[in-house]
């Protein structure tokens, strides 16, 4: 018979499930069900120990959880973990079914009281040693690392590292046997332990290599000189409880030991209950595999870097191949279909390669542009892109994507106008789940119950990332075709859901697809720029700024950094001994924006800040940036517009955001003075006036307000007359201002202390002037409380045009957030609609400006506002068409109203 040593030896994996718990809840905050509660921590858990059981195949296991409650730590040290918050309420609430599905699913789970899981884990690990099995620690917990030692091993899932004790020797310069001693020195700042003052990890490690232990190391305080030996004496009369609390137990009474630790068989009825109830789909229909690359990077035995058991990926690198899938992709009936590129700027980035799915089994990657040694027989470039392009530009070539606006550019970079844009995998999401994340990787974890390749795994991060077209061809292959083959996946789950509600769909069909295109044609025509313009306001701006900093030391008495919220707070609040208004989470004072505008209203210094920082923004962001973002091949800046970022369904803009420039000021108003037309053109600037107090109007009903508007009255005046009853050529501006304050305050859900404030009230004058208004307005009160009594039924509002606008935090458990979010039901359905009726807009005056041949061009989108570049002789004709197309895309109860104005520069032509 085989002694042990001969044979295979039994294997205990033994995973830190608290180390599990916390890792998946930060990674997946916003996974809610459909109920609106957190699930994040609940399915990235399950996803974890799913692929650590795949992978590993463990003999024994077990999932050790800290049990609540005090350990015989915090009685030793009552400081222990003293600064750790609070477990968040949505963790919490995750733990019980978390516990219920392990142990569904048949694993061991335990928890011991007056203990932690790490003592559990060492006292388990000892006993398996004692029997000569093999252990694996599963945690990123490093106290673990003091068990190491010959057959046991940790891996850290978070950062994908395999520790034993040559490799932890190597990394820390101790011994395992010796990191508690290290650890001592060092201190554990995650659980409130001082070490040693000044004593970082290198002084440690070379005090333990020279003194072999703390004790010696303590024997011998009296010769270790400088200030860190100063510290380590002050310290010898802790250092022992520190070693203490930082040592694991290794004999804790367990009711189990590592032979009792075994899988038990799975509890289907319970897994179906859990399934359904937390919207656990891999667990009501599960995968033949989950690959958690990107919550639990896991290191070898297992590859990570394969497909799907099931889907075939395949690497184009034949004439014979590539024309095999060019007859497929031309009889398909819609295929899935992705581009690789250099890198992030859509107007600049070059193909490296291309992937394609046509039926969900078979995916294909073909690399053009890979520099890799593997490299060498990929097909020639151009004339590979040509055999592509009749089946790209065919617009009966049904295509579907993630995000093919992108995907547009990239091929427009190449001469290539893609056609067939059937489906996006981004918009499907961005109607049915707004308030969800909308990236690939997220829809496969919540569709299709997936963990997906993440781009850093295969071109890594950092300083050490690499170009994809660096990235070997096997794993570009696997990385790229899988892409193609789950947003066909995804497709199919999200598509018909659409279908089923036919709002939704109409939105996304006539909709959202068609203003991708606009959006698409806008980016890249981009904005002209006169850089000179704002290359000498900068030079003001700095002037100014230096004049108000002088300024600001006169006011203060001393000189300090204007720049230094810490050297600020130091000043107002210390030197200066103004009032503390709000405190940041540290608790310290708060001298952010809302507190320096309260204190400005009785302090000269708070007034001087807010202007300072005022114009170093202007300087910062817009004056010295955007001269730099200028496109050197076409004169232009060109803003990227993302169409699935806000819930409430508004375009947004970046890299850079030209949506957010300052118009309230005069110095913000010649940044927009820089944005100007070319020789010959004129900016025309249309807006919709008072876009959302004629939807209350709409939405509420209210006769007042309906009245108002069909008179073509100043509606502020017409509310401020009702307000102070006084006729409407009495109304005073200080009247006309509450009015405007309260009309658009209670659109945004704005409290009486909040209207107090804006107009420096009492809160009890606030209040009776919101009583009055709601009096006077009757039909907003009641349009107000039906949206927030749907909002608390269904999880969500809608626009007049059906668009969803979820508001999970509706159940969340805390007052605050919940009262925030009834507010922000009340604004969503006029902001959202406002939304839908400037992209009805966009999409009316594009489609004119086709039929037409116009030469005009729509440049931007801001808010309620369109933008374009007009030739002078057509100035006349478009804009009386502009105000017809804008005021027709919708048929209100009040008339929509629209603004027109023109000039050489935005600015002018407002």
């Amino acid at each position: 018979m085989s002694s042990m040593s001969e044979e295979k030896r039994p294997h205990l994996v033994l995973v830190d499930g608290s180390s599990y718990l916390y890792r998946a809840f930060h990674a997946l905050p916003d996974l809610r069900n459909r109920q609106g509660e957190p699930t994040g921590a609940l399915y990235g858990v399950l996803n974890m120990l799913a692929r650590l059981k795949e992978d590993y195949k463990p003999d024994h296991v077990a999932c050790v959880f800290d049990a609540p409650g005090p350990t015989f730590r915090h009685q030793a040290f009552p400081d222990y973990k003293a600064q750790r918050p609070a477990m968040p309420t949505d963790l919490v609430s995750q733990i019980a079914p978390l516990h219920q599905a392990i142990r569904a699913l048949g694993w061991p789970l335990l928890q011991e009281s007056g203990v932690e899981a790490d003592d559990v884990i060492a006292t388990l690990t000892h006993q398996a040693r004692v029997l000569g099995w093999e252990v694996t620690i599963s945690s990123g917990d490093k106290d673990l690392i003091q068990l190491l030692a010959e057959g046991v091993a940790l891996i850290n899932t978070l950062s994908n590292e395999r520790l034993d004790v040559a490799r932890a020797t190597e990394k820390y310069g101790v011994t395992p046997a010796q990191f508690v001693d290290y650890l001592t020195l060092v201190g554990d700042t995650a659980d409130n332990v001082p070490g040693v003052p000044k004593v970082g990890p290198k002084t440690a490690a070379k005090w333990i290599q020279q003194f072999g232990t703390l004790e010696d190391l303590m024997a011998h305080a009296e010769e270790i000189g400088g200030v860190v030996g100063n510290h380590l004496r002050q310290s010898l009369d802790w250092l022992p409880q520190a070693r203490f609390l930082i040592t694991l137990k290794s004999a804790v009474p367990l009711s189990e030991s590592p032979e009792t630790l075994v899988w038990q068989t799975p509890d289907e009825t319970a897994l179906a209950v859990l399934a359904e109830r937390y919207d656990l789909k891999r667990w009501k229909n599960p995968a033949p595999r989950i690959r958690t690359d990107t919550l639990a990077p896991l290191p070898p035995p297992a590859p990570v870097l394969e497909p799907r058991p099931e889907v075939h990926y395949e690497t184009l690198l034949t004439s014979a191949q590539l024309e095999h899938w060019l007859n497929q992709l031309e009889c398909a009936e819609l295929t899935a279909f992705d581009t690789e590129t250099t890198g992030l700027d859509p107007l600049q980035d070059t193909l490296v390669g291309l992937s394609f799915c046509c039926d969900g089994l078979h995916a294909a990657y073909l690399p053009l542009a890979h520099q890799t040694l593997d490299a060498s027989p990929q097909l020639p470039f151009e004339e590979t892109l040509q055999r592509l392009r009749p089946w790209l530009e065919n617009p009966a070539a049904a295509k579907v994507g993630q995000h093919l606006k992108y995907d547009t550019h990239i091929l427009a970079n190449h001469g290539i106008a893609l056609r067939g844009i059937r489906h996006d995998t981004l918009l499907q999401s961005y109607l049915l789940e707004a308030h969800q994340p909308h990236g690939l990787e997220s829809l496969a974890r919540r569709h299709l119950g997936r963990e997906t390749l993440s781009y850093e795994t295969v071109t890594g991060k950092g300083a050490n990332a690499i170009g994809f077209a660096q990235v070997a061809l096997d794993q570009a292959t696997i990385y790229a075709a899988e892409d193609a083959e789950v947003t066909l996946a995804v497709h199919k789950v999200l598509y018909p859901q659409l279908c089923a509600e036919p709002r939704l769909l109409e939105l996304y069909e006539t909709l959202e697809l068609p203003v991708q295109q606009v959006l698409w044609r806008m980016e890249r025509y981009g904005v002209l720029l006169d850089a000179a313009v704002l290359i000498e306001q900068s030079a003001e701006l700095s002037g100014q700024l230096i004049a108000l900093e002088n300024q600001a030391h006169l006011l203060a008495g001393q000189p300090f950094n204007l720049n230094s919220s810490k050297q600020v707070q130091t000043l107002l609040f210390e030197t200066l001994g103004l009032p503390v208004l709000k405190k940041t989470p540290g608790g310290q004072p708060s001298s952010d924006e809302s507190v320096l505008e309260q204190l400005a209203l009785d302090f000269p210094l708070p007034k001087l800040l807010l202007d300072y920082r005022t114009l170093a923004k202007l300087k910062s962001t817009y004056t010295d940036a955007l001269p730099k973002r200028i496109n050197p091949r076409t004169g232009r800046v060109h803003t990227h517009f993302a169409q699935a970022v806000a819930v409430t369904g508004r375009l947004s803009s970046s890299d850079p955001n030209l949506q957010n420039i300052p118009i309230r000021t005069a110095a913000g108003r010649r940044i927009r003075a820089a944005f100007i037309a070319p020789p010959g053109h004129v900016l025309m600037a249309a807006d919709y006036s008072q876009i959302e107090l004629r939807l209350m109007a709409h939405l509420s009903e209210d006769s007042g307000l309906l009245n108002a508007f069909a008179q073509g009255l100043d509606v502020h005046r017409s509310t401020a007359a009702e307000l102070f009853a006084v006729a409407v050529d009495q109304v005073s501006a200080d009247q006309r201002r509450a009015a405007k304050a309260i009309n658009f305050g209670l659109i945004y859900g704005m409290s009486a202390f909040g209207l107090a404030r804006q107009l420096n009230l009492t809160r009890s004058a606030a209040q009776h002037y919101m009583e009055r208004y709601f009096q006077r307005y009757p039909g907003v009160a009641r349009y107000m409380e039906k949206t927030r009594e749907q909002a608390r039924e269904k999880g969500y509002v809608e626009t007049l045009f059906g668009r969803r606008l979820f508001l999970p935090e509706l159940k969340n458990s805390g007052a605050g957030r919940r009262q925030a979010a009834e507010r922000a039901a009340i604004n969503a359905p006029l902001q959202g609609t406002a939304a839908d009726l400037i992209k009805r807009a966009m999409l009316a005056v594009q489609n004119w400006l086709d039929e037409t041949r116009s030469q005009s061009r729509l440049i931007l989108q801001v808010h309620d506002e369109l933008i374009l570049e007009v030739p002078e002789d057509e100035v006349s004709l478009l804009r009386i068409h502009l105000t017809r197309l804008m005021e027709g895309v919708a048929s209100l109860r009040v008339p929509l109203s629209v603004e027109v104005g023109t000039g050489k520069n935005w600015d002018e032509a407002h």
